[in-house]
């Protein structure tokens, strides 16, 4: 591990380090209580947060059309509960000892699918989407399968110190998004990397494809890595269960035929998995991204 950075703790820093510790103290609760009392959270957030709920609104008019205006309220209202569980669920993942993480209660579907792949030498990219569970889901897991993961850095230092550092006490490595050559080898070498693909992107990677019957600008990557790397591709859902049951993880078959020679072909089957498990768990879907910020030229904006 490598030594502290003392340039952190200067002054403009301290509010960061505050609510780390505010993290740090929820992740010290059970996890039933944490999201009791994330999910009281809800309210205030919904309202607070203006911007992103009227983004979260509008993403829900747009992906169900065929729900009317009280149904899509109720949705927005329980969407937004659900991101104050996720701010526990964010708070567990980072820094609750492994004591506490053992007493969740969750299930894993498949893992014989990714047993077969690793006994022929593959690697295993797990794909999934964002959900407010993804980072718990991604801790339990782990403690089945060593697993590393693709991640943006964040915009905090002190934030992308800490969260990086506690995240490789049970993740094999955390790979940048420009750590493209480290990342194919640890995939060439038989590893198992797990990465959610369903954010606005532009750029040459990216491509439109539909996503709830919206052309969405989707990163190209799960077929280029599946290319230079050879793994199986994986779909990797969860979804988290009513009361104290826990949580509900698959990992689907391999995809066959990918990848195929058509990297729009196979960028749209990616988003067809995630909008399916979508639309499993709506309440639990990252609704507050501009999934549909970046318009095919020439269309007005969504937002």
């Amino acid at each position: 591990m490598n030594a502290f950075p003392w340039r952190l703790l200067a002054p403009w820093h301290w509010p960061a380090w505050s609510g780390l510790g505010v993290i740090w103290l929820l992740a010290r609760l059970p996890w039933a209580l944490a999201l009791r009392l994330g999910a009281g959270l809800g309210t205030p957030l919904r309202w607070l947060a203006g911007s992103r709920r009227r983004v979260a609104g509008r993403n829900l008019v747009l992906c169900f059309p065929d729900l009317d205006e009280t149904a899509r309220e109720r949705l927005l209202r329980e969407n937004f509960a659900d991101m104050g569980r996720m701010f526990a669920e964010f708070a567990l993942s980072w820094m609750a000892s492994d004591r506490n993480i053992a007493r969740i209660p969750y299930t894993v579907e498949g893992m014989e699918h990714l047993r077969v792949a690793q006994a022929e030498g593959r690697g295993v990219l797990l794909v999934g989407g964002h959900f407010s569970h993804l980072e718990l889901c991604a801790r339990l897991i782990a403690q089945q399968l060593p697993l590393a993961g693709l991640y943006r850095e964040h915009g905090s230092p002190v934030f992308e110190w800490a969260v990086k550092r506690r995240r490789l006490r049970y993740a094999q490595a955390m790979f940048g998004r420009k750590e493209l050559r480290a990342t194919v080898r640890h995939l060439r070498q038989g590893g198992a990397l797990w990465y959610a693909p369903d954010q606005d992107m532009r750029g040459k990677d990216s491509v439109f494809v539909p996503f709830f019957g919206i052309p969405a600008s989707t990163i190209t990557a799960t077929h280029h890595l599946a290319r230079l790397s050879g793994a199986a591709v994986i779909a990797f859902s969860h979804r988290r269960l009513p009361g104290r049951q826990g949580y509900a993880m698959r990992l689907s078959p391999p995809l066959e035929g990918f990848p195929s020679p058509d990297e729009v072909a196979d960028t749209t089957r990616i988003n067809a998995l995630i909008e399916a498990a979508a639309r499993a768990a709506p309440t639990q879907y990252l609704w507050i991204h501009k999934r549909f910020k970046t318009r095919p030229e020439g269309e007005p904006g969504l937002y």
